[in-house]
């Protein structure tokens, strides 16, 4: 039997590489999207601040600053039309210091020049009249009216959802352990622990594992350095606490520790940024937990009162460069999408217009499909109406009223839905990014029996191997890392 050869192939299905799907599938190519991992978003992007960035602050004339730029009018475009939860509260950049007030200008300029020219600077009047609960001795501030907050989760699912239903393959446990080029046959072949793949061209989005893909291919132009972010989730009754994102003075290794809503209802502190050797260290830290803390207090003392409801650990793929490593090798048909750090969930469609545009100049044939099937996803932030205050939703269907999840109201009839989704749940990670079930105050000591039974029995699975597949998860362990032990590329 003759294998299939896609015409591109993408490996890494975090919110860069789903975006960079999305936006193939609109033209008439095959296309696969390879994940190491049960679930799409399993990486960085599901362990971020959650943060819409303008990009106000990046590097002026950089790759990342022209993306970010092109990214938000996508995005504006997308987020809506898509029902991914979002809220558009704004920033305010607080000076805690005359240096980083006499920053302030050389920041606001560095805004205006990358197309973001609604920030303006505020005296400390004015920073306190924004945001009255903060800690007294701000020296002034910058505000950043484009700031929002958005759902992590949602986005790179509603990419991969609509890459789905317009044609795409998602084939997800698939650690790449090898990529070697068939030189007369004009393909790549990608290779799994049991399977590989076929393809004309090859795209890496494979986020920490960037540079191990792309040494397999015989390129060293960068390495990618794991840098653990920490951070903490406070009671929804903090909540009331500030109005806008509290956003530090930026330095050249961080944008600094924030303070933010979620669209679910929170507060985050965080994040840290510690370089670590291990690309699968996701735990916190105490040390970690008690700097942020510390600084919590200093930003906004009223925070250390409210209860936390959980902490987290991210890694983002920095590298020794302060730009994105994205590059066409187009004798080898191959794209490497690296370094893209903390601005991924920001700058991804900008990025993956920019990698459509790349596969063009390496002579692929970019044909509109007639028809480009639009999706909308499940609702599930604070904003908007939720199913279970939906008495249209629950009169259709019952389920939507069969509240399963009382910490964060989330219904039998959501859960479902997950379940059966055309990019399905098939872990209790997976229902969790979905819906926000176990995300509440008890992370899941009531409801996480029953979910485990209703995932059982809609998909067959050993309810001992879901709870041990989501006690690893939960412990931060990866169960398939991708691999730099394969023999590369020949």
């Amino acid at each position: 039997m003759t294998q299939e050869i896609y015409d591109v192939a993408i490996i890494g299905a975090g919110v860069v590489g789903t975006a960079i799907a999305r936006e193939l599938s609109r033209y008439q190519l095959s296309t696969v999207l390879l994940e190491a991992n049960p679930d799409v978003g399993q990486g960085t992007t599901k362990a971020n601040t959650a943060i819409w960035h303008t990009g106000y602050d990046a590097k002026n004339g950089t790759l990342e600053a022209r993306l970010l730029r092109r990214s938000r009018a996508l995005m504006e475009k997308f987020v809506p039309e898509a029902g991914v939860p979002v809220e558009m509260l704004g920033g305010v950049l607080v000076a805690w210091t005359e240096e980083q007030r006499d920053r302030l200008p050389a920041l606001r300029e560095r805004a205006f020049k990358n197309g973001v020219t609604d920030v303006r600077i505020l005296s400390p009047e004015e920073v306190y009249e924004m945001e009255p609960n903060l800690q007294e001795g701000a020296w002034g501030g910058l505000y950043v009216p484009g700031e929002s907050i958005i759902c992590p989760f949602t986005l790179p699912l509603a990419f991969a959802t609509q890459a789905v239903l317009n044609g795409v393959e998602l084939k997800v446990n698939f650690p790449v352990r090898n990529v070697h080029l068939e030189e007369k046959e004009g393909t790549t072949v990608v290779e799994s622990e049991d399977e590989s793949v076929r393809c004309r061209y090859l795209i890496n989005a494979a986020g920490l594992y960037s540079d191990e893909i792309d040494g397999m291919l015989g390129h060293h132009d960068f390495t990618v350095t794991p840098r653990r972010g920490e951070l903490i989730v406070f009671d929804k009754f903090a909540r009331s606490l500030i109005n806008h994102v509290i956003l530090p003075v930026p330095t050249p290794l961080t944008k600094g520790v924030l303070i933010s809503p979620t669209v679910y209802g929170n507060v985050l502190l965080g994040p840290t940024a510690e370089n670590l050797d291990d690309k699968t260290n996701t735990a916190t830290s105490e040390a970690g937990l008690q700097t942020l803390l510390e600084k919590g207090r200093a930003i906004l003392p009223a925070l250390l009162e409210e209860e936390v409801t959980a902490t987290y650990a991210g890694l983002r793929a920095a590298t020794e460069h302060s730009d994105y490593q994205i590059r066409l090798h187009a004798d080898q048909r191959y794209v490497c999408v690296g370094g893209i750090r903390s601005t991924g969930v920001s700058s991804c469609m900008g990025i993956a217009e920019y990698v459509r545009e790349l596969l063009e100049q390496a002579g692929v044939t970019m044909v509109p499909k007639p028809t480009f099937k639009p999706v909308k996803m499940p609702y599930i932030g604070e904003a908007g109406q939720r199913p279970y205050r939906n008495p249209a939703m629950i009169a259709e269907n019952p389920d939507y009223g069969r509240v399963i999840c009382h910490c964060e109201k989330v219904t039998l009839g959501e859960i479902l839905d997950a379940i059966h989704s055309p990019v399905p749940a098939r872990t209790l990670d997976g229902i969790r990014r979905r819906t926000r079930v176990m995300q509440g105050r008890c992370q899941g000591f009531n409801c996480r029996a029953t979910i485990v039974d209703i995932l059982a029995r809609e998909t067959g699975q050993d309810p001992k191997f879901l709870l041990a597949q989501d006690d690893k998860a939960r412990a931060g362990v990866n169960p398939h890392p991708q691999s730099s032990r394969g023999e590369g590329a020949k």
